[in-house]
């Protein structure tokens, strides 16, 4: 049991260190990115104003956190949502590798191209 307990702090400790790492380093390029960039998503346009702003998180482009430029060029603003689904992609793309080849051209068939001359004789 002894073990278990001390075992249990020392997982306690790191954890909290970890959080308090992760606080600290976010909280110097999240305000930084917050004065250079408009509160609004980068990919869904969502605006946010002090009242929600906690829903607007900082991502980094090239997904590597400890590259903070001050100039912000690797930071985009995305709302809690927009950023789940880009680390989404980015995950997908890590695991499964390059999309090109299972990516289908876009459709070209319009199946109302010829509406108007269908309807014409049913009138």
């Amino acid at each position: 049991m002894a073990s278990d307990t001390s075992t249990g702090s020392k997982l306690d400790r790191v954890l909290a260190e970890q959080r308090e790492y992760i606080a600290k380093r976010e909280k110097g390029y999240r305000e930084q990115a917050l004065k250079l960039y408009p509160w609004i998503c980068g990919r869904c346009a969502r605006e946010f104003t002090r009242a929600n702003l906690r829903e607007l998180t900082v991502h980094h482009v090239n997904h590597d956190h400890d590259y903070n430029p001050s100039d912000g060029s690797n930071w985009e603003l995305l709302c809690i949502y927009c950023h789940d689904e880009e680390h989404e992609k980015f995950s997908n793309f890590v695991r499964y590798g390059s999309t090109s080849e299972t990516e289908r051209p876009a459709a070209t068939h319009n199946p109302f191209a010829d509406l108007k001359s269908m309807m014409g004789g049913k009138e």
